[in-house]
């Protein structure tokens, strides 16, 4: 018996070593496939035939020569066969073409099998969806039928992480799970990785943490939908309303009277339409899903927080809160000083610092004094008596954690005060003057005087004689 075992075993192994092994290839209905001659072809050496099936679809020679076939059994074919070098790529393969498809090699007798399997991806319901909609991603692929093993299947969010070994995969949609997810699978040391886009209309994530910038600089709040969301997309969705409201700062999100800043009017032409002047201004590309709004010379009166709201007929409401914080300094009696006046500078956010924030207070160079470093609100620097070494350019600094976050400036002038000499000269100077004016008003005055006595001493007659005046 093992004498007629022998030979069989022997012939099966001639036969292998003539075929081939089978090579398992997945792809999704409508993918471009690109198959490759066995490891043994050699271009100038082997000629070389792809059939499906039966059906011969290309050749190549050792001459250099290629082609596609054609005929009346091509016709499902037509315009999807090309040559890309040794390589036989097949265009957007419909469903009918999966199959098996056999290189030839008749040089060496061999023969390689290319098992095309089928891999399908789905989501229900379809995109696009809003937060709290339940998402079911399937991932179906076809298993090789000399196989007994099921193919190995994981799915990767769209943050390329691995969350889930099976073929359904079940979440509530946020927007985090807005982009491409990814289907791997994965047999005989292959993978295949297909892929889905999930659309989830949203609002993106507000910053995670307030936003710093001071008096006179500029300021954009944001606020979007994610670039790849159209407009048509979050219509369809059934939005009602998109807006803008501010809560100045101190004031409760509960109790507090929010003031409505822009509403967008959701016409063929999106437009905002302001509904109460604070001097903020939307950027220019809202037509891109851009509802930042934008502060050109922020002011004290700018602290608060803005809110962007939207909200759907299903009664969904999304919302993303921007907290704004202005910082500036201020000096105490003002900015024009007499040197020894009493100088009070405070640098404020006009709301009390977490504890990884700090505030510094820088003098000019040419001042003795040394930087005030605080860590709470407000930083209060007191200068009894200032000295013209004092004037100049003063910065407030806002630091977290060794990184600046913004600053503000302040330009003091300080005159030097009058000294004792300055003083008997300017008083001097103040009686020569008044000496000067007495002495005027005298010499003018008995000018006068005498003008008028000269006068009394000559009179007109009431009878005169001929020529003239008399003396009495």
């Amino acid at each position: 018996m093992s004498n007629s075992i022998l030979p069989a075993l022997l012939l099966l192994s001639v036969f292998k070593s003539m075929t081939g092994a089978d090579e398992v290839l997945y792809a999704q209905v409508g993918e471009t496939v690109s198959l490759k001659p066995p490891q043994e072809y050699t271009p100038s050496v082997h000629y070389l035939y792809w059939y499906f099936g039966d059906l011969e679809l290309a050749w190549r020679n050792p001459h250099g020569g290629s082609g596609i076939n054609d005929g009346q059994d091509m016709a499902k074919w037509k315009d999807k066969l090309s040559w890309s070098g040794n390589s036989l790529i097949i265009k957007e393969i419909p469903e009918e073409q999966f199959g098996t498809f056999t290189c030839k090699l008749p040089r060496d007798k061999l023969e390689k099998n290319y098992k095309l399997l089928k891999v399908q991806v789905s989501m229900n319901p379809a995109s696009p969806l809003l937060p709290g909609d339940r998402l079911s991603l399937t991932c179906e692929a076809d298993r090789p039928r000399s196989s007994k093993d099921e193919p190995k299947i994981q799915w990767l969010n769209p943050q390329g992480e691995n969350v889930n070994n099976n073929s359904r995969h079940t979440v509530t949609a946020t927007q985090q799970h807005n982009g491409e997810w990814t289907c791997v699978v994965a047999n005989d040391n292959k993978e295949k990785r297909s892929t889905i886009t999930v659309t989830v209309v949203d609002l993106s994530p507000a910053p995670d943490h307030p936003l710093y910038t001071s008096k006179f600089q500029s300021l954009t709040i944001p606020c979007s939908i994610p670039s790849d969301v159209s407009w048509e997309q979050v219509k369809a969705k059934g939005v009602q309303g998109v807006h803008w409201d501010y809560l100045s700062l101190g004031s409760s999100h509960i109790s507090g009277d929010p003031q409505r800043l822009f509403s967008l009017s959701l016409n063929d032409t999106l437009s905002w339409q302001p509904d109460k002047n604070r001097g903020l201004t939307p950027v220019s590309s809202l037509m891109k899903g851009n509802l930042s709004l934008f502060i050109n010379k922020a002011k004290v009166e700018d602290r608060g927080d803005y809110v962007c709201t939207m909200k759907f007929r299903s009664g969904l409401t999304l919302n993303r809160m921007v907290q704004v914080n202005v910082l500036q300094i201020t000096s105490s009696p003002g900015t024009d000083l007499i040197s020894g006046q009493q100088l009070n500078l405070t640098c404020s956010l006009g709301r009390p610092l977490s504890s990884d924030l700090q505030l510094k207070l820088i003098p000019p160079k040419q001042s003795h004094l040394q930087p005030l470093t605080s860590d709470r609100e407000p930083a209060l620097l007191n200068i009894p008596e200032v000295g013209t070494g004092d004037g100049g350019r003063w910065k407030c600094e806002l630091w977290q954690r060794g990184i600046l976050l913004t600053f503000v400036e302040i330009t003091l002038k300080i005159e030097p005060k009058l000294s004792v000499w300055m003083l008997i000269i300017i008083c001097s100077v103040t009686v020569i003057v008044l000496l000067v004016l007495v002495l005027v008003f005298i010499l003018c005055h008995r000018r006068q005087r005498k003008m008028r006595h000269l006068r009394h001493r000559l009179c007109h007659c009431k009878n005169p004689k001929p020529k003239g005046f008399y003396r009495t």
